[in-house]
């Protein structure tokens, strides 16, 4: 018996029984031999943190367009978050961390530059819409490795598809990473606009102070354990309505008064030209298009091309393209 095989057993006696084994596995698109020493969902998580499209989040918008200080979060960082909260609920429910953290790293694969700024230009630009986190999929599915795609199992691919608010991943972990997600962004956001100074800690509204903490890591203590703690009492996995509630009011307060305002008007203006000039571009300009990207339909490939870029190498490409270049001596 192989590690593999032993961890896979171990998996079956000591996990919770609705937790996904990763010996029952849904399995890939494609077959590939076993590790002897990882189990599937071990493979996978191995899979997206070598691939190009996670190390490209170092250099994605989370919130703060091209932040001046060394300590604004990025995507890459807020991923690392999403799966440290993600896997502490997880061992705590018995479920299976592995899974877990393999969709926590893959969860924004498909995100745009400049955050959610990019995303929303391309959802009016491509047909259809443009949603991170189907991007995300097919990243993982069909962009990433040169066109081949990763491979990875059903079960991964579903907490990544599933991990936003108004989709229901499968299985408990996806779960987990579709409410830790949550549980990351809405209080690293909070503390990144108080570093901006475009709030103050007395700007919180009360209910959030007196129901979930007055700081930071109080919070994310408070709705962890309320998350563990509730999804125990009703086997399942979902905070309490109570906090729920107060989770989606600070949502509210946090649109009205950083995500809005972050980036007055005029400087939204500019990004949603810059991503629509250089979709223009792309699709008059096929040749232009990395071939891994590019596929019959040119409109998805400019898509696909935009999204997988960081925030730098877009300004870098609407400046060799649209901007003359100085003449040197």
């Amino acid at each position: 018996m192989n590690l593999r095989e032993i961890t896979e057993n171990h998996e079956l006696e000591k996990l919770a029984e609705q937790a996904t084994k990763s010996r029952h596995t849904k399995g890939r698109v494609y077959d590939a031999d076993k590790c002897e020493i990882r189990t599937e969902f071990q493979k996978d998580r191995d899979r997206i943190t070598h691939s190009k499209a996670f190390r490209r989040l170092m250099h994605k918008t989370q919130v703060f367009i091209s932040p001046e200080g060394d300590h604004y979060r990025t995507r890459l960082t807020h991923t690392l978050e999403v799966a440290q909260i993600a896997r502490t609920v997880a061992r705590a429910l018995k479920l299976n961390e592995d899974l877990t953290e393999a969709i926590a790293l893959g969860h924004d694969l498909g995100h745009t530059p400049f955050g959610h700024t990019g995303e929303d230009a391309l959802d009016r630009l491509l047909p259809g819409g443009f949603r991170h986190n189907e991007q995300s999929a097919r990243v993982i599915e069909v962009l990433e490795n040169d066109g081949l795609g990763l491979n990875l199992t059903w079960e991964v691919i579903d907490g990544i598809k599933n991990h936003r608010t108004a989709y229901s991943p499968s299985t408990p972990e996806g779960k987990v990473v579709r409410i830790s997600d949550k549980i990351a962004y809405m209080n690293h956001d909070v503390d990144d606009a108080i570093r901006a100074k475009l709030i103050s800690p007395n700007d919180l509204p009360n209910y959030v102070r007196d129901i979930l903490g007055a700081t930071p890591s109080k919070r994310i203590h408070f709705l962890v354990n309320n998350l563990i703690e509730h999804s125990l009492y009703i086997k399942d996995i979902s905070l309490s309505p109570e906090v729920a509630d107060t989770m989606s009011n600070l949502r509210e307060f946090l649109f009205d008064n950083v995500y809005i305002n972050q980036l007055h008007a005029k400087e939204r203006q500019k990004i949603e030209m810059m991503i629509r000039l250089l979709f223009e571009h792309y699709i008059a300009n096929p040749d232009k298009i990395p071939k891994e990207m590019l596929s019959e339909n040119i409109v998805q490939s400019a898509a696909d091309y935009i999204a997988c870029m960081t925030d730098r190498f877009a300004q870098k490409c609407f400046k060799d393209i649209f901007l003359p270049a100085a003449w040197e001596a």
